[in-house]
C-alpha cells in the first residue's frame, strides 16, 4: 500500500508566480501606471464643513390673524424630531435652489450650456419639441431653467447635513470642485437658512401692518394718559391711593377727637343739671341750710384745681353760720346783734348763691363751646370722608385706566419686538434667531478627493493582488504538464528521464535606471 505524498502549497505558489512572472510584471505594470495616473486625471474635490447650534424652539404665544396677547413667546430646549427638522430645512432643495440662483444672478456661477444640451438636447428641442407644440396649438414654456436644476440635483447629492449624536449641533459637510465656490455657497446657505428660520417663526404680517398698529397704540396710550392726567388734576390730587391713607388718618385722629369732647359734654351736661338743681334747692333751703353740696373743683391730668373765691366765702359763710348758731344760745333772736348777724349772712349766702350763679352760665357756655366743637369735628369728618369718597371713586378710575395702559404697554412692545422681526434686521448675525453658527466655513488649502498617498500604495497592493489571481486563473484553464509528477499521477507512467534547460538568461544590455532597461524588464 503506497500513500500519497503530501503537497507543499508554498512550492506550488512561487512555482506557478515565477512560471508566469512576465504576466505578473505585466498586470502589476498596469495597474502601477493607473495607481500613478488616477490622482493626475481624477477631478480634485475639497470638502467645506460648517456647523449650527439649535439653542431652543420657538413657541410663540399669539396668533397672526388677531391683536397680540400680552405674553411674550417662549423658548424650550429643542428635542430629536425638533433637530431632525432644522436638518431638513438646511438640505431642503428649495434652500440649496434659491441660494444657487442668487448667486448665479451674481455671477459666481457660469450661465454657459453643457456640452449635453447644446450637442443633444437644444437642438432635439429646436427640430422636433417645438413643431409638435405649433402643430397642436401650445405654447412652448421656456421659463424652466434646466442649468438651475442641474446644478441644484448635483448640490443636492454634494451636500451632506447630519445632527451630531446627543447634541444640538448640526453638522454640514459640501463637497465641490472649486473651494473657493463651494465656501461661498455654505456661506449663503446658512444665511438663507437663518432668514428662512425667522420668517417660519415670526409672524408673516406687513411692515405696513405694524407701522399702523405703532400709530394705533401710540395714540390710544396719549389718550388714556390724558384722561388720567384730566381726572388727577380734577380733584387736585396727584396720588389718590396716598391722600386717601392720609385723610383716613385725620378722620381717626378727629374721631378720636370727637369722642373726648362728646364725653366732655355729657359730663358738663350732668354736672350742671346737678348744679341747677343744688342752686334751685339752695335758694329755697333755711338760713341755717348754708352747706352747699359741689367744691367746684377741677381736676386736670389728675391734678386738682379749687375755685377760691368760692371757697372763700363758702368758708366765711360757714363760720358765720356757726357763730350765728353760737349767739342764738345766748341772745334773743331780736336783739341788735341777732338782727346784724342775719343781715350778714343773708348778704353773704346772696352773694355766694350769685357766685354760683355765674359760674353755672361758665358752665352753661363752656358747654355751647363744646357742642360747636364736635359739630365742627362731625362736619370735617364729613368733608374727609366725601373727599375720601372722590379719591376712591377716581382712585378706581385711574386704577381701570393704568391696567388698561398697562395692557397696551405690553401689546405694544410686543408689537415693536415684531416689528422688528419683520425688518429682520438681526438675520445675518442671528441676533434675532434662538440658531447661531457655530462653524463659520472657510476655504480649504487641500483637496479631499483624490489622496496620493492612499490611492497609490492601494492601487499598488490590488494591481499585485489582481496580477497574482490572473495567474492563478490562467493556471486554472491551463492542462499542460509543467513538472514530471503531473506525468505520473494523470498518466500512470514512470519517469525515467528529465532535461532542464541549459539556456542562460541574457543579462539586460541597457544603462541602469533607464526607460530601454525597464521596457526590456517588462518584456523578458
Amino acid at each position: 500500500m503506497t500513500t500519497q505524498p503530501k503537497e507543499n502549497y508554498v512550492h506550488e505558489f512561487f512555482r506557478i508566480f515565477f512560471a508566469n512572472r512576465q504576466l505578473v510584471k505585466r498586470v502589476f505594470l498596469v495597474f502601477a501606471v493607473i495607481a500613478v495616473l488616477l490622482p493626475l486625471v481624477l477631478k480634485q474635490s475639497y470638502d467645506i464643513t460648517a456647523e449650527v447650534i439649535v439653542q431652543s424652539k420657538k413657541l410663540s404665544q399669539s396668533d397672526t390673524t388677531s391683536a397680540l396677547s400680552q405674553q411674550a413667546d417662549q423658548f424650550i430646549p429643542p428635542s430629536l424630531a425638533d433637530m431632525e427638522t432644522e436638518s431638513n430645512i438646511l438640505r431642503s432643495p428649495t434652500l440649496i435652489r434659491q441660494t444657487i440662483g442668487e448667486l448665479r444672478k451674481e455671477g459666481h456661477y457660469p450661465d454657459e450650456p453643457g456640452l449635453l444640451r447644446r450637442t443633444v438636447l437644444d437642438p432635439l428641442r429646436h427640430a422636433v419639441i417645438e413643431p409638435l407644440h405649433q402643430l397642436f396649438g401650445n405654447t412652448v414654456a421656456d421659463d424652466r431653467d434646466t442649468q438651475l436644476d442641474t446644478l441644484t440635483d448635483q448640490a443636492v447629492k454634494d451636500l451632506k447635513v447630519e445632527t451630531l449624536p446627543g447634541s444640538n449641533v448640526i453638522s454640514i459637510t459640501y463637497s465641490a470642485n472649486d473651494a473657493k465656490l463651494g465656501t461661498l455657497f455654505v456661506s449663503r446657505l446658512l444665511e438663507n437658512f437663518l432668514a428662512n428660520r425667522q420668517d417660519l417663526q415670526s409672524n408673516e404680517l406687513p411692515e405696513a401692518f405694524y407701522e399702523q398698529k405703532k400709530l394705533h397704540y401710540q395714540a390710544r396710550l396719549g389718550d388714556l394718559e390724558s384722561q388720567r392726567l384730566g381726572l388727577l388734576t380734577a380733584i387736585g390730587s396727584s396720588d389718590p391711593k396716598e391722600e386717601i391713607t392720609f385723610r383716613l388718618n385725620a378722620i381717626n385722629t378727629e374721631e378720636q377727637a370727637l369722642n373726648l369732647q362728646r364725653d366732655r359734654q355729657l359730663q358738663n351736661q350732668k354736672w350742671l343739671d346737678y348744679l341747677q338743681s343744688s342752686l334751685a334747692a339752695a335758694n329755697k333751703a333755711k338760713m341755717a341750710d348754708y352747706a352747699f353740696p359741689y367744691t367746684f373743683t377741677t381736676t386736670v391730668d389728675n391734678v386738682a384745681f379749687e375755685d377760691r373765691e368760692i371757697k372763700q366765702l363758702g368758708e366765711q359763710l360757714t363760720t358765720q353760720l356757726a357763730r350765728y348758731n353760737g349767739d342764738a344760745t345766748v341772745f334773743q333772736p331780736g336783739s341788735d346783734q341777732m338782727v346784724m348777724a342775719r343781715q350778714q349772712i343773708a348778704q353773704l349766702r346772696a352773694q355766694f348763691l350769685k357766685i354760683v350763679e355765674n359760674r353755672i352760665r361758665e358752665r352753661q357756655q363752656d358747654l355751647a363751646v363744646t357742642q360747636q366743637v364736635i359739630e365742627q369735628k362731625t362736619q370735617r369728618i364729613a368733608d374727609y370722608s366725601k373727599r375720601i369718597l372722590q379719591l376712591r371713586e377716581t382712585q378706581s378710575k385711574t386704577r381701570q385706566l393704568d391696567t388698561e395702559i398697562d395692557a397696551l404697554h405690553k401689546a405694544f412692545s410686543t408689537y415693536a419686538q415684531r416689528y422688528e422681526e419683520s425688518r429682520g434686521q438681526g438675520l445675518l448675525d442671528g441676533s434675532q434667531s434662538n440658531a447661531r453658527i457655530l462653524s463659520a466655513p472657510y476655504e480649504p488649502t487641500a483637496a479631499s478627493f483624490p489622496k496620493p498617498g492612499l490611492i497609490i500604495p492601494f492601487g499598488l497592493v490590488t494591481g499585485l493582488l489582481l496580477a497574482i489571481a490572473v495567474v492563478y486563473v490562467r493556471e486554472f484553464f491551463d492542462h499542460r504538464f509543467k513538472h514530471p509528477a503531473q506525468i505520473n499521477h494523470e498518466l500512470g507512467l514512470p519517469v525515467l528521464l528529465v532535461i532542464n534547460d541549459q539556456v542562460p538568461a541574457l543579462p539586460n544590455p541597457h544603462k541602469s535606471w533607464s526607460l530601454p532597461r525597464l521596457w526590456h524588464w517588462v518584456r523578458n
